[in-house]
């Protein structure tokens, strides 16, 4: 079925132009020739996206916005301001007001369809409404490495997406990584601010609707909370009571949360350590890596991690002879490795050209096979825990 747009601007003359134009590009439109008939056709028409200016008379944009955020009927509908309105200040305040883009005109069509492509694309929000706790108590499984670059978040993506496929249910990720985010980009959020967002509220802010609201929507259907990829950001680390607020809002919303610990044991992973069901630690087969791996596995039980909750994965991120087996890595953790990932440079190099990820780009692929199979063996271990 076609997406709606409802287009809310004074000018007639521009809506006639660029609700022509929609039409063509196969969306349904409805118009609204002034703020307040704006909202009355949002809430009949319960569009898909409203597209609305700023500069009307008696209601003007930022109005529009604010009220069809506060109406619970409206609030998740996705927004992008159309304007002549340049200055940054106005920006600012579009933004503030609620809305999820912001357009200056005169505009390329091209520019304008881009926009409201991707915008229906990755902010399509949940259309059950409010946020409500699950039925069943959330199993949360945590990814993280003994140091960075070894594939902890391509692995937790594509796990992430696996058990959808395998549970037909909503599952979310969370990068928990300020400053050090990047999938946002990968999956064509150039400058992600989902997370930072939460960090940046105050306490009493952080409910599971703001949540909910600050979670990317990928065409893949996964739902991700995005760390940004400002290194500056890094300093709200520190913040491990909001981390842990925004953990517990998140574990509401689905019935698996898959989170991105990234490397090491920070005080913020520590925290976060006992929260999870189960542990993932991603271990790179050279020397060196598996050696320091064991010791995190060890310090891990020094935090009085149960052992039977933590499984080493392999990932053979690169095809070379100089990389240990399965056995030798096995031998030298001292530790049961659960399974292993073959390498697949091409396909993700494949996939982030398409900005999705490697096991829906190639769903037929031997890496979708590995990643349904560490799926698989993550619901056993949610079976037997509950």
């Amino acid at each position: 079925m076609a997406k709606k747009i409802l287009f809310s601007d004074d000018d007639l003359d521009t809506l006639r132009l660029v609700g022509a134009m929609l039409q063509r590009q196969g969306y349904q439109i409805a118009v609204a020739s002034s703020g307040e008939q704006g909202l009355v056709q949002a809430a009949n028409e319960s569009p898909d996206l409203v597209l609305v200016d700023v500069m009307m008379p008696e209601m003007d944009g930022y109005e529009v916005t604010k009220r069809l955020r506060s109406d619970p009927q409206t609030a998740d509908i996705p927004i992008l301001m159309f304007t002549a309105k340049t200055q940054l200040d106005d920006k600012v305040t579009g933004f503030e007001s609620g809305a999820d883009d912001y357009l200056t005109k005169p505009t390329h069509p091209a520019e304008l369809q881009a926009h409201i492509k991707a915008l229906l694309a990755r902010s399509s929000r949940w259309k059950a409404g409010p946020a409500v706790a699950t039925a069943k108590p959330t199993f949360i499984i945590g990814v993280l490495a003994a140091r960075g670059g070894q594939g902890v978040t391509t692995l937790a993506a594509n796990l992430t997406k696996s058990l959808m496929t395998a549970t037909q249910e909503e599952i979310i990720m969370a990068e928990l990584r300020p400053g050090m985010g990047t999938l946002g980009p990968d999956l064509g959020e150039p400058d992600p601010k989902g997370l930072l967002s939460l960090l940046q509220a105050k306490p009493d802010e952080l409910n599971q609707q703001k949540v909910k609201d600050n979670l990317l929507v990928h065409e893949t259907g996964l739902r991700i909370l995005l760390g940004s990829n400002h290194p500056r950001d890094a300093m709200l680390l520190n913040g491990t009571a909001q981390f842990e607020t925004i953990v517990n809002r998140l574990a509401g919303l689905a019935p698996y949360l898959v989170l991105d610990l990234g490397p090491g044991l920070t005080p913020l992973t520590q925290k976060l350590l006992k929260k999870c069901q189960h542990l993932i630690v991603v271990v790179e087969p050279t020397l060196n890596s598996v050696l320091h791996a064991k010791v995190l596995l060890s310090d891990m039980l020094e935090l009085e991690v149960n052992k039977l909750r933590i499984s080493p994965i392999v990932v053979y991120r690169l095809r070379s002879d100089a990389q240990m087996n399965m056995a030798q890595v096995q031998e030298k953790l001292d530790w049961i490795v659960l399974a292993a990932i073959m390498p697949f440079p091409e396909l993700i190099h494949r996939a982030v050209q398409m900005k999705t990820i490697a096991v829906s780009y190639q769903p037929d692929s031997q890496t979708n096979q590995q990643f349904a199979k560490l799926s698989a063996l993550m619901l056993e271990r949610a079976r037997l825990e509950k």
